[in-house]
């Protein structure tokens, strides 16, 4: 009977050390995440796959240029686990979650909020390039995101690292001119029309 009550404290005192160090790791999602993802996304509700994709390409882009960055999109209280508080201030969550990413040292974040930007560990010129991003166009999940990537092709641009492609960087335009080629594919379809039907006319004179 001894042994089994000492072999059950044993256990209980097992468990006691380890709550502390699981309630850490699970306290702030997004620093644990962060640890191996570019990106954090918020549980609910979920930003679209689509947009995933070009918020994920956009960091691994940054990265390729020489400017990587940890983003962490918070779109309510829930992304934030035991700190709650701290939602819709998105500098003083930027300062409390680099101090959980950055123990290998200075590791370049951004933070989304309803509210705005949290940034840390970049340098003047990107640091000075925040107070000219646009705010998201809307509260939900997916408008931090679209604002997400609009901001890390900005702050790159800023810091002299233009990301290819991406919104407001080199080749952002390419809609445009895509349009200015229309009208040549149109002529180009009508012209061959046109000869195609010649081609028949022709034919049938010939035959009769």
């Amino acid at each position: 009977m001894v042994l089994k009550l000492a072999g059950i404290l044993a256990v209980l005192a097992l468990a006691a050390t380890l709550v502390p160090a699981l309630a850490k790791a699970d306290g702030d999602p997004a620093s644990d995440v962060l640890l191996g993802e570019n990106v954090f996304y918020p549980y609910q509700p979920q930003v679209s796959g689509a947009v995933q994709k070009q918020l994920n390409a956009a960091t691994a882009a940054a990265k390729r240029a020489g400017f990587p960055l940890k983003v962490a999109l918070i779109a309510s209280p829930i992304d934030l686990g035991v700190i709650p508080d701290l939602f819709n201030k998105p500098q003083k969550y930027a300062d409390f979650l680099d101090v959980e990413i950055s123990f290998e040292g200075k590791q370049p974040l951004l933070v989304v909020m309803p509210a705005g930007y949290g940034v840390q560990g970049f340098a003047p010129k990107a640091m000075s390039a925040v107070s000219t991003l646009r705010p998201p166009a809307g509260k939900s999940s997916t408008d931090l995101a679209e604002a997400a990537i609009a901001a890390v092709a900005k702050l790159a641009m800023a810091d002299g690292h233009a990301i290819q492609g991406a919104p407001g960087g080199p080749g952002a335009a390419s809609s445009g001119g895509s349009g200015s080629t229309t009208p040549i594919v149109i002529a180009l379809v009508v012209a061959a029309a046109v000869t195609a039907s010649a081609l028949i006319v022709l034919r049938r004179r010939q035959a009769a």
